[in-house]
């Protein structure tokens, strides 16, 4: 999870918005609960023909109120959390009953119970399939839809996918039902307008304006994240609501929002159309999605990276670990290969190679562009199955600090290391045939602080070549250095990842 994500939080828009800001987490709205917020109003947004009007007549029929019933977990409640631990009450009851010497009234353990949940959807076909977010129908006992008209009808889950974020529902209606249409996502510019439908706290359908603020993106929630980023207000209970164009085309599905306060502050993020809709095509055929899987841990190639493997400039996603009898394995694959194309398309970064490689159905047959030794390299791999436990690539391990030690100087990159001792081997949970150097020591003013080296880092291989010792590794830094190369690639066992860590010799 990124800083942004710890700093913040990031809200679903299940019961109203995924928020993203001080706030981005995913929450859903209680039915009949009065939330407060505040929201920026946009200023200076003109309407086609000075309204928007027309758009809403054809579109807001098909926007639909998706409730969710939900059997909430019984929870025991001691003394002290009877009246909700951080009450605004707490102070008032303890003066006048606990610090009185007069017992606390308790409350009896909470029981198990039904708990509704309200978000937003909209028809795309007239049979009453209906496109909303996965979060808003997780973990439901029951799905309940409203059309603008009033009409409340059971809806069946037909599909879904929490990597994607959506959902696919079914409903019966007497007759044909108003739907929206498609649009092309990829043709939004920043700048352009855009209207969002939905049911914010439970209020009614709410039609609010806005622009594209920005493209792609990323809010570290799954592996697909390229959102749109809009200023037209959302709120909780617009999760699974359209995004529309002014030709009132869905080219979004509203997912979250960016808050410090928990309401819109004109910052809000969409599923883009192109996106959704390949995948909501594949759940309306029923069931969950199948994923592929190649079976590598990657990082990004920065400019250091791409200095010290011989690119002539940054990009593809670098290989710091190869899953043992992954796909990726089979194929020959390498720690340090830098992978700069799949099945045909160019890998600008991690996040390009995770989202090609899932979008493959498993089994296929797939080539690879493979830098390695200086050289471009095809390589051919049969693509896996995904599941939940299995990841294309993986964040580095915790900060682990070793013990002290007779460390060995690098002073070219301002470290300290040491060789692995029976006593650092079980400090740091290592294996006794795992070789290399241990990061004892960083100066926080050299080139391998710098570049984000820890102390309890062990220094596997110096520019993709293995060292079993703090002598090896740092012989083979003086070697990088000699080669004219700006960089040095060290390969790094911390925790229970394996990443690589570019330092530059000019920093250092």
């Amino acid at each position: 999870m990124s800083d942004i994500i710890r700093r913040h939080r990031v809200a679903a828009l299940l019961g109203a918005a995924l928020i993203v800001g001080p706030f981005v987490a995913s929450f859903a709205q209680s039915a009949g609960s009065t939330v407060a917020t505040t929201q920026t109003p946009v200023a200076g947004i003109t309407a086609p023909n000075g309204s928007f009007a027309p758009i809403v007549a054809v579109d807001k029929p098909a926007v639909v109120t998706v409730t969710t019933v939900m059997k909430a977990q019984p929870q025991d409640m001691s003394e002290e959390q009877s009246f909700g631990g951080s009450s605004p009450f707490d102070d008032y009851f303890r003066q006048f009953f606990g610090d009185q010497g007069i017992p606390m009234p308790k409350t009896p353990p909470q029981q198990a119970q039904r708990a509704e949940a309200l978000g937003s959807g909209f028809i795309v076909d007239a049979d009453g399939t209906i496109v909303t977010n996965n979060h808003v129908i997780d973990g439901a006992t029951s799905i309940k839809v409203t059309l603008d008209d009033g009409t409340e009808l059971p809806a069946k889950l037909v599909g879904h996918d929490a990597k994607n974020d959506l959902a696919v529902l079914k409903i019966k209606a007497d007759k044909p039902l108003p739907t929206v249409k498609w649009g092309d996502s990829d043709k939004l510019m920043p700048g352009d307008q855009v209207l969002a439908i939905g049911n914010p706290f439970g209020i009614g359908t709410t039609v609010t304006a806005g622009i594209v603020s920005a493209r792609g993106r990323d809010l570290n929630s799954g592996p697909f994240d390229d959102f749109i980023q809009i200023d037209a207000p959302i709120n909780h209970g617009n999760s699974g609501g359209p995004l529309v164009d002014v030709a009132g085309n869905v080219v979004g599905i509203n997912t979250a929002i960016y808050s410090p306060n928990g309401g819109s502050v004109g910052v809000g993020f969409a599923i883009p159309s192109d996106q959704a809709q390949k995948v909501v095509a594949k759940l309306m055929k029923g069931g969950n999605i199948q994923y592929g899987y190649l079976g590598v841990q990657i990082q990004p190639v920065t400019p250091d990276v791409a200095g010290a493997v011989g690119l002539d400039h940054p990009g593809g996603a670098l290989v710091s670990e190869v899953t043992e009898g992954s796909p990726a394995a089979k194929a020959g694959i390498k720690t340090g290969d830098v992978i700069t194309s799949f099945a045909g398309e160019a890998i600008k970064d991690p996040k390009d190679l995770s989202r090609a490689v899932a979008d493959v159905a498993p089994g296929a047959k797939e080539t690879l562009d493979v830098w390695r030794g200086g050289k471009t390299v095809q390589i051919s791999a049969d693509v896996g199955r995904n599941s939940d436990d299995v990841k294309t690539a993986s964040t580095e391990g915790d900060n682990q600090k070793p013990s002290a030690g007779q460390a060995l100087r690098v002073p070219s990159l301002g470290l300290g290391l040491t060789d692995l001792t029976p006593d650092i081997r079980e400090e740091l949970n290592l294996a006794s045939n795992q070789r290399g150097a241990v990061v004892e020591r960083v100066n926080p003013d050299k080139a391998a602080a710098n570049a984000g080296l820890q102390p309890g880092d062990v220094i596997v291989a110096v520019d993709q070549s293995p060292v079993r010792n703090a002598r090896q590794a740092n012989q083979a830094i003086a070697e990088a250095g000699k080669s004219g190369r700006k960089s040095v690639l060290l390969l790094v066992d911390r925790g229970d990842a394996q990443i690589f860590v570019a330092v530059p010799f000019a920093a250092g």
